[in-house]
């Protein structure tokens, strides 16, 4: 039979469940046993006419059944998580080797033609500095 911690911790499950089994129930009727299990039954039982054990039997079956969907979300997001750092990883791995893949390149152009190189970089540097100009100029 169900504990008093598991039914405290999955009522509002619990409390849908026997209101979709047995129409009979309402939210109210319910209220008034949260956390109370014999109490629970025995009105259950009562309003419904159905017997102790098949009333208990479904309230076991709602907790293992919601720590079977617990489980079964828990391990989904482990797995989740694991495959998204993994392709986090990659994507940081990759881009570290675009970098430096980069870098080299660079190098390698400055130390094969220094004056292009020199130009190239003067150019950026004044256009850059014409454009941030006429961006500070205009506020």
């Amino acid at each position: 039979m169900a504990t008093v911690q598991q039914m405290r911790g999955k009522w509002n499950e619990i409390a849908g469940r026997l209101k979709e089994k047995w129409g009979v129930l309402t939210e109210d009727d319910l209220s008034r046993f949260e956390g109370n299990l014999e109490q629970l039954v025995g009105f259950v039982q009562q309003k419904t006419g159905r017997a102790r054990e098949e009333v208990e039997k479904f309230i076991d079956s709602v907790v293992s059944n919601s720590s079977q969907v617990y489980d079964k979300v828990a391990s989904s997001a482990k797995e989740y998580a694991t495959e998204a750092t993994d392709a986090v990883r990659r994507g940081y791995e990759q881009a570290s080797a675009n970098l430096a893949n980069g870098y080299d390149q660079a190098e390698n152009m400055v130390r094969q033609r220094p004056a292009e190189s020199l130009a190239v970089v003067f150019g950026a540097g004044l256009i850059s500095g014409v454009l941030l100009t006429l961006i500070l100029r205009n506020r």
